[in-house]
């Protein structure tokens, strides 16, 4: 999909222990992935970008993660498949690994998105991501924030008409729990 979009780069998810890549599946075809970034000593993928604004969080003791590599097939519509992938990406980084700040790198034209959707925030100006040679911003949103979202808004898809964020078609809190237990027990 990024080959497809005219991005540079390789795009390949290399095997890091501080990553963790989740697909989307429907009758068997894989539909969409993101990629989960964990901070570590080599820190995150948009440290070669934003590094002087990443490392205000730190400074402040925050602990961070970020959102990668999302990719979802073009003809799949569906804001539930997006939703869920995301949602468990945030159990994740929550509950596995204790992460109070996700950070994503956006192109301009997608910027729009991830703050209605998901309430990210524009952290500074455009910069060229070399990775891809293209524009980036740099977003983030407080795990604070989204379980805000996910306890007023998770499970509600049917009871929401035209709402412009993807938090109603995230898991309840009662199923966040569940998936969350189930991880932790494996993890």
């Amino acid at each position: 999909m990024y080959a497809w979009r005219g991005y540079a780069g390789t795009h390949r998810v290399d095997n890091n222990p501080n990553r963790i890549t989740l697909a989307a599946s429907d009758k068997g075809e894989v539909i969409g992935t993101v990629t989960l970034g964990i901070d570590s000593s080599m820190g995150i993928l948009a440290d070669e970008v934003f590094h002087d604004h990443i490392e205000a969080f730190r400074a402040r003791g925050a602990k961070v993660c970020e959102i990668t590599k999302l990719a979802f097939a073009p003809h799949v519509k569906s804001k539930m498949a997006l939703a869920s992938l995301f949602h468990v990406l945030f159990i994740y980084g929550h509950y596995l690994h204790k992460c109070t700040d996700v950070f994503i790198e956006v192109n301009p034209r997608h910027r729009r998105y991830y703050q209605s959707m998901l309430g990210f925030t524009q952290v500074c100006e455009v910069r060229n991501n070399p990775r891809v040679d293209a524009p980036a911003y740099l977003l983030y949103v407080s795990m604070d924030y989204v379980n805000e979202q996910i306890n007023k808004l998770g499970g509600r898809s049917k009871q929401v008409e035209g709402d412009r964020s993807l938090y109603p078609y995230f898991f309840s809190p009662r199923e966040e729990r569940g998936i969350a237990d189930r991880l932790l027990s494996i993890g």
